[in-house]
C-alpha cells in the first residue's frame, strides 16, 4: 500500500501530460479546433465552433489541475467523463464512415484523399487514458500533490 500513492503520481502527472499537450496543440488555433469539432458532423456549426473554443482550455486546465494535485478525484471525474464523449465521438464517425482525423492533439478535421482514418488507435488510446482517470478516481490520494498537503493541514 506504500507504493500506491507513488503510483498514483505517475498515473496524474501522466494523465496531466496528456491533456496539457493535448489543450496546447490546439490553443493557437481555436477555430481549427473549432472546425475539428465541426468535422463529427454531430453539433450544429456555431455550436461546434463554441464547443472546439473552450476545449483546448478545458484541457488545460484539468492539466494543471492534476500536475499540482489539487481536486484529483473531480479532475480524474472529469477526465473520464470527456474521454468516454471522446471514445463515443470517434466511434461514431467510425460507424458513420466519416473520414476525419479526430484532432485529439492537434487541429483535425476531414481527412484528404488516400489519408486512412486510425480510428481504432485511437478509440484504443483513449481507453487507455480512460484507465487511468479511472485508476484516479478510485484512488485519488497521490504523493507530491496539493491534495495531499490540504489534508495533511486539517
Amino acid at each position: 500500500m506504500r507504493v500506491r500513492p507513488w503510483i498514483g503520481t505517475a498515473v496524474r502527472l501522466g494523465l496531466a501530460a496528456v491533456w496539457l499537450f493535448a489543450g496546447g496543440s490546439k490553443v493557437t488555433d481555436l477555430a481549427g479546433s473549432g472546425r475539428a469539432v465541426n468535422a463529427y458532423q454531430v453539433f450544429p456549426y456555431d455550436l461546434a465552433m463554441v464547443i472546439g473554443a473552450a476545449l483546448p482550455f478545458i484541457e488545460l486546465a484539468l492539466g494543471v489541475l492534476l500536475l499540482i494535485g489539487l481536486a484529483t478525484r473531480l479532475c480524474a471525474v472529469v477526465s473520464a467523463g470527456l474521454l468516454v464523449v471522446f471514445i463515443a465521438g470517434i466511434t461514431s464517425a467510425w460507424v458513420r464512415g466519416l473520414r476525419i482525423d479526430c484532432g485529439c492533439f492537434g487541429v483535425g478535421g476531414e481527412l484528404a484523399a488516400g489519408q486512412t482514418p486510425a480510428y481504432g488507435p485511437e478509440i484504443a488510446r483513449d481507453l487507455a487514458f480512460l484507465a487511468l482517470a479511472g485508476f484516479l478516481v478510485w484512488w485519488p490520494r497521490t504523493a507530491l500533490s496539493t491534495d495531499s498537503w490540504v489534508n495533511n493541514s486539517r
